[in-house]
């Protein structure tokens, strides 16, 4: 890309580059961070790709390291986890970042396959975050995000 000189908005800019290009056009506001927490690989690969056209996206492969990445690498603004995982389930990452990091919790939005445990069932039905049913749609995933990135925004 060509070195040049512009107007953008009401401001003069100098652009050298095509990353000083895309910080001059790109919205004040930041890209909201996401973490996806999915167990199986393809999944979890594919919504990267598909969110990271919107979002500042992370991935993680289950609880643990969800848990780390939310209590070392925060904040996130989302967090897109599914609910049934081998090791820390979406239910226990929900239990376990209560503790350590209060109001973190009401960040998660699970993604559910449909298969449920009577506990997933009983949780499902205590908690007021957001789910959306596997397979889903962008829209909604999209929608469900933005919705618990402006939930953040608000504390």
């Amino acid at each position: 890309m060509a070195s040049g000189a512009g107007i953008v908005g009401r401001r003069s800019v100098t652009v050298s580059s095509s990353r000083d290009l895309v910080s001059v056009l790109e919205p004040a506001a930041r890209r909201h961070r996401v973490l996806v927490v999915e167990d199986e690989q393809a999944v979890a690969e594919g919504l990267r790709l598909l969110l990271e056209q919107e979002y500042a996206v992370e991935v993680a492969s289950g609880g643990r390291q969800a848990l780390d990445k939310l209590l070392t690498q925060g904040p996130f603004d989302a967090v897109l986890c599914d609910l049934m995982m081998p090791g820390m389930s979406g239910i226990e990452l929900f239990d376990a970042v209560k503790a350590a990091a209060p109001g973190t919790e009401e960040r998660l939005v699970f993604m559910t396959g449909g298969a449920f445990t009577p506990e997933a069932e009983a949780f499902l039905d205590e908690v007021a975050n957001p789910r959306v049913e596997k397979p889903f749609d962008f829209a909604s995933v999209d929608r469900l995000l933005r919705r618990a990135a402006a939930g953040a925004e608000r504390r």
